[in-house]
């Protein structure tokens, strides 16, 4: 490589690992397609401490009758 200068050599040599780069995304891109997407499960440990129900443990709500709909719906002044 006689005649080139310190800085074409430097530029060179840039340009290599560039391209090199360039290839090894280019790879690991064309990986992560044929594998497919990753997906995750949820563990229950992952909500641990969150302060969220377990809908399974949950008691089923009562059924509210329409005496008990026209009793909450009167307002405070009504009651005086």
């Amino acid at each position: 490589m006689s005649g080139r200068g310190p800085q074409t050599f430097k530029k060179r040599q840039k340009e290599q690992h560039r391209k090199e780069r360039q290839q090894e995304k280019v790879a690991k891109k064309q990986q992560r397609k044929l594998e497919g997407p990753e997906v995750a499960e949820p563990d229950a440990n992952d909500f641990e401490g969150l302060g969220l129900l377990d809908i399974r443990d949950a008691e089923p709500p009562s059924p509210v009758t329409s005496d008990e709909t026209l009793s909450d719906s009167s307002s405070p002044r009504d009651r005086q």
